[in-house]
């Protein structure tokens, strides 16, 4: 496969800025298609990047198109309605996080995806930032070799601040209204209050709640979950403990999202840039004190400028060439659900 054919469905803010901005300029795809209700939008796009064919949903995209891959950014609360029936066309597809808004409609998902014989990748980009992807290579390699002793400890911390960044910049709108759209059910074991504090905290740390899962290597379950909803404390399959602190304050104008991995001997340090952040990657610091006279020291690689929605797509197109496999798959994506629902029930007794 010389390069990977791509149909986009829904082409509006992150359509546009976190994803098609960013497909376009990976040498191995070509975007040959846009599915998007909002025509006038959809051709002005279709203009500025290049595409020839445009179409004004799904349905006619993937029965006029041969794909081999379909990038589907779409509100997750309508995942259910608009993401299932696209695995139809037999291809890999790609969503923005989280899998779904709640677990009966992530698992449909799911079902639906291995019904086609496909597989469904679940966009957290935080994974794909050259500073993750770094990061979890140094961890996995330090587990194997315990040359700083065994796995203690992981902290995240992300505060609320500018996640944007200027990152809608250049983007096109539309004049068109959009019409009532169908959206998935709420979840069926919570009330009308209770699932409005989930889904809020879904909408705003599933990344978090993702991330942890992925420096620790392994599945976690939901230890504490502090009143005041700064805390979130876990404990990994092995006895790994794990904390994400959620916003114990805020920045106006800048973002300053972090995680330390902690060995007996030695750290880990990640630092994120705002999601929409272009041309950046985060950073890391490895330090090391193996102790019986050898000098500490602490490392900083430099890494490529490159931000992770732009490896994002990288990695998703590598994924369909078989180069490698998908970062998270929609059936990992599932645990995050899981540990979202833990987490408000322990929060809110319920």
């Amino acid at each position: 496969m010389d390069r990977v054919k791509i149909g986009f469905v829904g082409v509006g803010g992150m359509g546009q800025v976190a994803h098609l901005r960013n497909y376009v300029e990976v040498p191995e795809c070509e975007v040959v298609a846009i599915a998007e209700l909002r025509q006038d939008m959809a051709k002005a796009v279709a203009e500025r990047y290049g595409i020839q064919k445009v179409y004004p949903d799904a349905e006619e995209l993937i029965a006029n198109e041969k794909l081999d891959g379909i990038v589907a950014s779409q509100p997750f609360h309508r995942h259910g309605a608009v993401v299932a029936p696209l695995f139809k066309a037999g291809v890999p597809v790609f969503t923005e996080k989280p899998l779904a808004a709640s677990i009966e409609v992530g698992k449909r998902i799911i079902e639906a995806a291995q019904k086609a014989k496909t597989w469904h990748m679940v966009g957290y980009h935080k994974r794909s930032d050259p500073a993750t992807m770094f990061a979890k290579t140094e961890i996995e390699r330090l587990k194997k070799t315990k040359e700083l002793g065994v796995l203690r400890y992981v902290r995240i911390l992300m505060p609320a601040g500018d996640w944007v960044q200027s990152g809608f910049w250049g983007m096109i709108g539309s004049s068109v209204q959009l019409p009532p759209l169908e959206c998935d059910p709420p979840a069926e074991d919570m009330d009308g209050k209770t699932f409005e504090q989930y889904i809020a905290f879904v909408n705003y740390y599933i990344h978090q709640v993702n991330l942890l899962r992925h420096l620790l290597g392994e599945n976690y379950r939901v230890t504490y979950a502090d009143p005041s909803g700064v805390v979130l404390a876990v404990q990994s399959d092995s006895g790994v403990a794990g904390v994400i602190e959620m916003s114990p304050y805020q920045t106006s104008v800048d973002w300053q999202e972090s995680a330390l991995v902690a060995f007996e001997r030695g750290t880990v340090e990640l630092s994120l840039p705002a999601p929409l952040a272009f041309n950046r990657p985060g950073s890391v610091k490895l330090f090391r004190d193996p102790g019986a006279g050898v000098a500490p020291e602490t490392r900083i690689p430099q890494l490529p400028w490159t931000h992770a929605m732009k490896q994002q797509a990288i990695n998703f197109v590598k994924a369909i060439k078989g180069e490698m496999a998908p970062l998270c798959t929609s059936e990992e994506a599932l645990e995050d659900l899981v540990v979202a629902r833990e987490y408000i029930r322990l929060l809110k007794n319920c």
